[in-house]
């Protein structure tokens, strides 16, 4: 097996567009990396550290793991990459409900590409309104000394600019390197505070620390067996006679995985989550402290809330990467059919029976998952970077940039790393 995994990574590096892709991929990380050390000026960095160190960040706490730590010492880069995913979904949710924005997406390239411009305006905004929040925050705390307006404007600027540079490094990953940019950033994120965290995992006892890695391995087994699940619908393509030569005949089948939606959801879920605690912790007091207590990453509430947002997203992402009458219309097309199911309708109400009930264990894994990391700091004092979730999103996308290696090298007749 490690033979097979190694000589796949070198099959991989002879293969020149492949080697750029994954040069090209190393570069932008490695930059988005260098911005998450470089300071925003007029930030006291040792009234920050010990803000964080007294755990009365809360939610920015949490924050901090999706940026990689930027967040924490509030480089040009602390924002990350959350303003981008926040304003996609906001987009995605728009675009079903707004007829406009519906017909836009049904345009293809030409009208994805007014979206995205929209999509980039709305991160904008966000990181502005989120540039500013943190501002009057990290001011409560004594962070930022002899602030003024000047002093303000430059980090809210530099805070934008740096929320705008991460999104382009993102459609830059994912226009021209390989996998998708977004995750990937947020995997980088995760990875990069797993060092750090390791120590705090080896103050726990022996007991605790092998309860926790068989855990660990479960969860990567389970996530793993889960995201590569398919249930595949069979497929017969009818015969017909195009001049003197027969088409058709053949089999083949339809794959639908258990697990459509990826990670995303879970990335989505998180995000909506934090938004109204984030905010709420620009002014607090009152009804703000309680929310943010309320919805606070370790609490129940958060809990529920993010398992029911996954169980959504997973049905909603599912719907929009897989249209059951548009896939229906192509078979009929192309004289295919399933058999025992008429062509058509009733072939689109089949899949998308199929497609339900496949989806619903899919989500609730993924929401189970999520749920994990609450039991982990209950009853193990585990870091978050551990957590169900950051070990989802890591080996989901871990997955699918293999699959996207796997392609390239099949293509060039070789063996993938999943073989």
């Amino acid at each position: 097996m490690n033979n097979k995994l190694w000589q796949s990574l070198a099959n991989s590096w002879k293969i020149p567009e492949l080697r750029a892709k994954l040069l090209f991929t190393a570069a932008m990380v490695a930059i988005y990396r260098f911005g998450c050390y470089v300071p925003t000026p007029g930030i006291d960095i040792e009234a920050l550290e010990e803000f964080f160190a007294k755990g009365g960040a809360g939610v920015v706490g949490f924050l901090d793991l999706f940026s990689g730590g930027a967040l924490g010492r509030v480089a040009v880069f602390a924002l990350g990459i959350m303003p981008y995913i926040t304003a996609s979904i906001i987009m995605q949710l728009l675009t079903v409900v707004i007829p406009k924005l519906e017909e836009l997406a049904k345009e293809g390239e030409q009208g994805q590409k007014v979206i995205t411009k929209y999509t980039r305006w709305l991160t904008v905004a966000l990181a502005l309104m989120q540039s500013v929040g943190y501002v009057f925050l990290f001011e409560q705390y004594n962070a930022l000394p002899d602030l003024n307006y000047w002093r303000a404007a430059l980090i809210v600027i530099t805070l934008v600019t740096g929320a705008v540079a991460v999104m382009w490094l993102g459609e830059l990953i994912t226009a021209r390197g390989l996998g998708n940019g977004m995750s990937i950033m947020i995997f980088i994120s995760i990875v990069s505070r797993i060092p750090s965290g390791t120590s705090k995992l080896f103050t726990q006892s022996p007991v605790s620390i092998v309860l926790f890695l068989v855990v660990a391995l479960a969860v990567v087994v389970a996530v793993i067996w889960i995201t590569t699940g398919e249930r595949r619908i069979p497929v017969q393509y009818a015969k017909r006679v195009v001049g003197r030569r027969m088409m058709g005949g053949q089999s083949t089948f339809i794959p639908l995985k258990v697990n459509m939606a990826g990670v995303i959801p879970v990335i989505f879920a998180s995000s909506v989550m934090l938004i109204p605690s984030t905010f709420a912790q620009f002014v607090p007091g009152g009804f703000s402290d309680w929310l943010t207590n309320a919805l606070s990453p370790s609490g129940i509430a958060y809990l529920i809330g993010e398992a029911l947002l996954i169980i959504i997203f997973t049905y909603f992402y599912t719907a929009v990467t897989f249209n059951p009458i548009d896939q229906a219309d192509n078979l009929k097309k192309y004289g295919g059919f399933v058999p025992g199911v008429r062509p058509g309708r009733p072939t689109a109400e089949f899949l998308d029976r199929i497609l339900t009930r496949l989806t619903f264990p899919g989500a609730l894994f993924l929401a189970a998952i999520a749920v994990l990391p609450w039991f982990l700091y209950r009853f193990m004092d585990v870091p978050f970077y551990f957590g169900g979730t950051s070990l989802l999103i890591v080996v989901g996308v871990a997955l699918d940039t293999m699959r996207q290696m796997e392609a390239q090298l099949l293509m060039r007749h070789y063996e993938g790393f999943l073989k």
